[in-house]
């Protein structure tokens, strides 16, 4: 959606318009509960994140002036609201596997073990990305699940765009590095490239 229909919408949301709210939330939810929940690792608390975020959006539409993206700007009021749970935790909270390896697919079918090894590479993935700081992982996230630019990264995490740039690259250093010690471990062969800078 471009941002002359969000303003579109955001003019009639300020004459508490449900249904412009419907179509604006319909449009950015998924994306936005997509990106918290990469954050904060807990489906309920993205959720509460959402409706806080998108409460802000109902109560003062106004405050999006457009020197952005639409998403952008949403993402970084989500990311304020994510960031005062995730610091507001119980240090000795865990966190919930989203993917219980319980559900994959039943042990008679014949292409259970390739879903399984897709399964325990997607679980090796998340573990190598959840090993990344914060703002790595977000980083990296924003790129590569949400297709952010660089620019619009800079914007949601308030930095120079050369800072995203370095982020990118170390992220991607670490993940390639952490990859290879999961498939050495698992007694692979390591992927050729895998462990250069």
């Amino acid at each position: 959606m471009d941002n002359d229909r969000v303003k579109a919408l955001l003019e009639r949301i300020g004459q508490q318009d449900q249904a412009a709210f419907r179509e604006l939330y319909k449009a950015f939810s998924r994306r936005v509960h997509a990106y918290v929940l990469n954050m904060l690792k807990d489906s309920a608390r993205a959720e509460e994140v959402l409706v806080d975020t998108m409460y802000e959006v109902w109560r003062a539409p106004a405050r999006f002036r457009g020197e952005s993206q639409f998403s952008t700007w949403l993402i970084g009021v989500a990311r304020n609201k994510a960031l005062m749970v995730y610091r507001g935790r119980r240090p000795d909270e865990l966190h919930d596997d989203l993917d219980d390896i319980a559900e994959t697919t039943p042990s008679d079918s014949p292409d259970a073990f390739a879903q399984l090894a897709a399964k325990q590479r997607t679980q090796g993935v998340r573990a190598c990305m959840d090993k990344l700081s914060d703002e790595h992982r977000e980083c990296m996230h924003l790129v590569f699940y949400e297709g952010y630019s660089l620019a619009e990264v800079a914007s949601v995490q308030n930095c120079p765009e050369n800072t995203v740039k370095t982020r990118l690259f170390h992220a991607r250093q670490k993940i390639k590095a952490c990859l290879a010690r999961l498939v050495q471990r698992e007694g692979g062969a390591v992927p050729e490239g895998a462990v250069k800078s």
